[in-house]
């Protein structure tokens, strides 16, 4: 099991302590003894290619780890009993206080991604949004985001964006949208 898998650091069976909990499958662990299976399958996550009607694009500055201080795109991981349309709504409010509704999504693409997090790579698979605002709204930088400006479409460098996944998403929205 490689390391970079969240199992990779999970010695003991869940359910019973054992420590006969092996490796299963390349996403799986299996107890030796009570039979328990955990199978280790990608967190949703959501991620807002948010515009304005000036075609500039709403970048943020990280303000936690991984990647702090570098450019991210709102977003984070669904809940428990949530749509992915829903996280990406409350996400959006979360990080920069506007209201979106699940109509204004449009849904672009999904990346693979690992996000370490507590001493463990947790695996994601990143679902991209587009949103498209009117006017030029004022918004603030909350949550996970220390601050948010609007910054024109052909103006963006995927290389200031921290995080791989959404590295990727930018750099594949830009040659989707952009005339270089």
């Amino acid at each position: 099991m490689k390391p970079d898998n969240p199992l990779y650091r999970f010695r003991f069976c869940p359910i019973c302590g054992s420590s006969r909990f092996e490796v299963h499958a390349e996403n799986a662990r299996r107890c030796a003894d009570c039979e328990f299976t955990y199978y280790t399958n990608p967190r949703g996550a959501t991620v807002a290619v948010i515009l304005n009607d000036a075609d500039e694009l709403l970048v943020g500055i990280r303000a936690n780890q991984p990647a702090i201080g570098t450019f991210d795109l709102v977003g984070g991981f669904a809940d428990l009993d949530e749509t992915i349309e829903q996280a990406m709504c409350r996400e959006i409010r979360e990080e920069s206080g506007l209201e979106v509704q699940p109509s204004q999504l449009r849904y672009l693409f999904s990346v693979p991604n690992t996000y370490p997090f507590s001493g463990i790579c947790i695996k994601t698979i990143d679902f991209f949004f587009e949103v498209r605002l009117s006017g030029r709204p004022a918004l603030k930088g909350m949550d996970d985001i220390s601050r948010l400006r609007w910054v024109p479409l052909r103006e963006v460098d995927p290389a200031g964006f921290g995080l791989t996944s959404v590295r990727q998403g930018v750099e594949r929205y830009l040659e989707l949208t952009v005339d270089n």
